[in-house]
């Protein structure tokens, strides 16, 4: 679900060593039409890995 009116769409991020779900951001999704992947930190693994976004 994203915002009434907006573009933005929220978008939950994926660990990518231990597949968790860590976070929720927004994205533009008529400005990135690729998936987001960012580094952030996974208190699972206890370490910064890249977060990938999933369905």
């Amino acid at each position: 679900m994203g915002i009434k009116g907006k573009v933005d769409k929220m978008v939950v991020l994926a660990c990518e060593e231990c597949s968790r779900r860590n976070y929720t951001t927004t994205k533009n999704k008529k400005t990135i039409k690729e998936r987001l992947e960012l580094k952030k930190y996974c208190p699972f693994c206890k370490k910064a890995t890249v977060h990938k976004e999933t369905k």
